[in-house]
């Protein structure tokens, strides 16, 4: 049952880091006790984006992350496919419907296998609700070892709307806080410096405004923009913008 204190827990935590701990031990709780979420904003009709520009947030094992996302196998995942294709949760019996209606590729029955040999065989998945048709976000819970898909289903039964309006909490939740994959974070006067393009300054108003040569705020500019991975400033900020590393209140 969803308790106020568990609600304020989630809507207070002033970190991803904090906030995943926080809903990893919730989901336990309910018998989930792996899980993966993914966020993207640059989707295409043939393209997630580039994977280091995901939201990835998991505490599954290394052993299994280094190859199913690594190697690229979550693109062919079934459950995946049926997440860029739908909004709600789905119990993973649907899996043995698609094995039997012969409708997986041989790509997904590889991933479905892979999947088999590292216990993730039971569980369900939630495709949270997109505004954009370049964004979305999904996760999948996996059940613990020894529990079986009619056990998860009878927890979801039970227990289901409430898993529902956590997770949905958490992913806005996440949308709302600072996220920088690894070794793409700015440095604070890269922040700085983008922060003021985005209110409409020029190269010459930064430098004056910080105390800087206009060369320097050229340099901390393309400093930010290698960070980001992009090739333009206005790129820069709006990535910057989309991971909330601008205009964020310092601790």
């Amino acid at each position: 049952m969803i308790t106020t204190e568990r609600l304020n827990a989630l809507l207070s935590a002033p970190s991803i880091e904090e906030l995943w701990d926080l809903h990893t031990r919730q989901m336990s709780e309910f018998g989930f006790d792996r899980l993966m979420y993914g966020y993207t904003r640059y989707r295409t009709a043939t393209s997630l984006g580039d994977p280091d520009d995901f939201v990835l947030l998991t505490n599954h094992s290394s052993d299994y992350t280094d190859e199913f996302i690594g190697e690229g196998l979550y693109f062919h995942a079934p459950m995946v496919r049926w997440a860029l294709e739908h909004d709600g949760a789905c119990s993973w019996s649907v899996l043995g419907k698609m094995i039997l209606s012969g409708t997986l590729t041989s790509q997904e029955q590889k991933v479905f296998e892979f999947n088999q040999s590292h216990d993730v065989v039971a569980g369900y998945s939630i495709s949270f609700q997109s505004v954009s048709p370049r964004t979305k976000g999904a996760i999948a819970l996996t059940a613990r070892k020894g529990l079986s898909q009619n056990d998860v289903d009878a927890i979801w039964s039970k227990h289901g709307e409430d898993i529902l309006a956590l997770n949905n909490i958490t992913h806005l939740r996440i949308l709302s806080l600072p996220y920088t994959a690894p070794g793409r974070s700015l440095t604070k006067r890269q922040r700085e410096v983008l922060e003021w393009v985005g209110d409409g300054k020029t190269i010459q108003d930064i430098a004056l405004l910080l105390g800087l040569t206009p060369a320097t705020v050229e340099k901390h500019l393309r400093l930010a923009r290698e960070a980001l991975s992009v090739e333009t400033t206005a790129q820069a900020v709006l990535k910057a913008a989309f991971q909330n590393q601008m205009f964020i209140i310092e601790k």
